[in-house]
């Protein structure tokens, strides 16, 4: 049986400044992956959702397109392998 996740309580931290940015510590029981961070605004309120780093080329060309989605694989035309003739060969 699979163990529930526990979402860490609420905790008061203080806000500091780094060089002309305010900045926030934020604590080990909310540390989140990888190096970098979307922040966005809801409201009042200051949203961080990490930065999912792309693992497969697939990812990553999806996450380079404007659209949010590749073409089916069918679109892409087949390509016949097809060996080196001597004179091709350099």
């Amino acid at each position: 049986m699979p163990v529930p996740e526990v979402t860490p309580r609420p905790r008061e931290v203080k806000l500091f400044r780094n060089n002309r940015s305010q900045a926030v510590r934020i604590p080990v029981e909310f540390e989140m992956p990888g190096d970098r961070v979307l922040i966005r605004r809801d409201g009042d309120k200051l949203v961080l959702e990490p930065v999912k780093t792309p693992s497969t080329l697939k990812e990553l060309l999806m996450a380079w397109r404007e659209e949010p989605q590749l073409p089916p694989e069918d679109d892409f035309p087949d390509i016949q392998d097809v060996a080196a003739r001597p004179e091709d060969i350099l």
